[in-house]
């Protein structure tokens, strides 16, 4: 769905597939989209399919075209040099692709499932930075304090270092500067809830321009947005 600048209440469907399936028409719970301005399209993770496909945004597109296939994608990220990466929940790594190639390149995990330096535990989403560093939400961590997370899962990084988590379990939106250790809670941690103050399992975030923070809401079915100083 698109929805334009200040608007409410009606959206517009860029990528519908009318019901869940694997035709090149259909999504099965899509988690990820990015926005290819270079190819005026969508990369999209189709979890369900385990796939990643692209559409057009042009008027009239009716199906996608598969990009990547075989792979339990959660998670996609673009670098500057047009590089792809996408998180494998299955493998417990990520992996760096050429857009229209096959072949990839192992950037990290792929030791199995565990807590060690080069293990990852189901990595979800993924952010990369203008110095290629690679930012990736691991769910072996659990805990409240403020040096934890519970079921990380959307995350960005500023122009100054400073890293926002939406931590799942915790109901909380979390920031750490640069070199720090002890984070910060933003917005969130009060409690599961519906009030302006709440939310129930935060799931995915952005900046807009203008340094708003928008998060997704996940079992409140709603975005909300926060102006952060």
């Amino acid at each position: 769905m698109q929805w334009k600048k200040d608007a409410t209440i009606n959206g517009q469907l860029v990528a519908d597939s009318k019901r869940q399936g694997n035709g090149l028409h259909q999504l099965n719970r899509p988690t990820e989209v990015l926005i290819d301005k270079d190819k005026d399209s969508l990369i999209i993770c189709d979890y369900r399919n385990r796939r990643v496909v692209q559409w057009s945004r042009r008027s009239g597109t009716t199906q996608g075209a598969i990009l990547i296939d075989n792979i339990d994608c959660w998670g996609l990220a673009m670098d500057e040099h047009r590089y792809l990466y996408v998180s494998d929940m299955e493998k417990h790594e990520i992996r760096r692709y050429q857009l229209g190639e096959k072949n990839s390149t192992l950037v990290t995990g792929g030791n199995g499932r565990g807590s060690d330096l080069n293990q990852l535990t189901e990595p979800t989403y993924l952010f990369i930075d203008r110095q290629q560093n690679v930012y990736m939400s691991d769910r072996q961590s659990q805990g409240n304090a403020l040096t934890q997370l519970y079921y990380p899962y959307g995350l960005i990084v500023d122009m100054l270092g400073t890293l926002y988590v939406a931590d799942h379990v915790n109901h909380r939106v979390m920031r750490w500067t640069q070199g720090t250790k002890l984070g910060t809670v933003i917005v969130g941690g009060n409690g599961r809830g519906t009030g302006a103050n709440q939310f129930a399992f935060p799931f995915g975030l952005s900046f807009d321009r203008h340094g708003n923070l928008y998060v997704v809401d996940r079992a409140n079915d709603r975005v909300q947005r926060f102006s952060i100083e």
